[in-house]
């Protein structure tokens, strides 16, 4: 598995519905629980926000590389899940 970065701040609508999608693909594919995913508020920790080149909350990085920036969809936080899984197949 392929390690996940995700980059959001505490005030932010998108970075909660960037969440509510993670939490509704764990629900409906149970083996997504297994990623390792690690979030980092960029308000509570700008040393490491500030050592990312990113602008938009919520940002994703999937090993080390940009995934996805700004304005989440379910079917992008899918892919992100399924590239990290090492898993071809769309869910």
């Amino acid at each position: 598995m392929k390690k996940i970065l995700m980059f959001t701040m505490e005030r932010c609508p998108y970075c909660k519905k960037a969440r509510s999608y993670m939490d509704e693909l764990f629900e409906e594919y149970p083996k997504y629980k297994e990623l390792d995913i690690e979030i980092i508020d960029e308000v509570e920790e700008p040393d490491i926000a500030n050592q990312y080149d990113y602008y938009y909350v919520p940002t994703y990085y999937l090993e080390g590389e940009k995934f996805h920036e700004g304005v989440p969809s379910r079917e992008m936080v899918a892919q992100l899940f399924n590239k990290a899984y090492d898993n071809e197949q769309q869910p």
